[in-house]
């Protein structure tokens, strides 16, 4: 299974400005620079469909993308360290919490959680917030590759004891995780 038709629709800053496509909807969460954007290119194997960046606090838009004219994917701003004043940061907040609670169409949520880390303080806070307001939700550890191939199931179960959640693999170097995901994202919303 694959992605054979992907595209960008359009940015906006908050869920009042975004059109209502009348399909299920994912939205992609995570700290600044955790691989979203990647995310978003690896699956659909074009590099250039979401920008990426080094730099953290790149993604400032709901940006909105159709998968094979069946479902949306929305790639949020980053929360944690941005250089941005605090006062972007709070309009981020407000504007993601606003998108989270009452976008109708929202059928599954990703939180990204770096593999090559420990589990930050704001991941848990935003796990807390899930289950606090009952949003189903699911974990995609990103940049899988670089975490020894010995220590990946170890990981991927330290995560899931962690979150309660189930906790897919993901790289955008190495494609093999791809199926596993898209398989799972369209059993759970289509």
């Amino acid at each position: 299974m694959i992605i054979k038709k992907a595209k960008f629709i359009t940015s906006a800053p908050k869920l009042a400005l975004c059109p209502n496509f009348n399909k299920p909807e994912i939205a992609l969460l995570g700290r600044s620079n955790v691989g979203k954007s990647s995310f978003i290119n690896g699956l659909c194997n074009n590099t250039k469909l979401a920008k990426t960046s080094n730099k953290p606090g790149k993604t400032r838009l709901i940006n909105l993308f159709e998968f094979d004219e069946k479902y949306i994917v929305a790639d949020l701003p980053g929360y944690g360290y941005a250089q941005v004043s605090a006062e972007m940061q709070n309009e981020w907040q407000k504007n993601l919490e606003e998108y989270l609670l009452n976008r109708d169409s929202l059928k599954l949520l990703i939180q990204f959680i770096d593999s090559r880390h420990e589990i930050q303080k704001n991941d848990l806070q935003m796990q807390e917030w899930l289950f606090h307001n009952n949003l189903k939700s699911i974990v995609i550890a990103t940049k899988i590759d670089l975490t020894s191939k010995s220590k990946i199931h170890s990981k991927i179960a330290e995560l899931k004891k962690i979150t309660h959640r189930d906790v897919l693999p993901f790289s955008s170097i190495d494609k093999r995780y791809n199926e596993t995901i898209i398989k799972y994202i369209e059993s759970a919303i289509l």
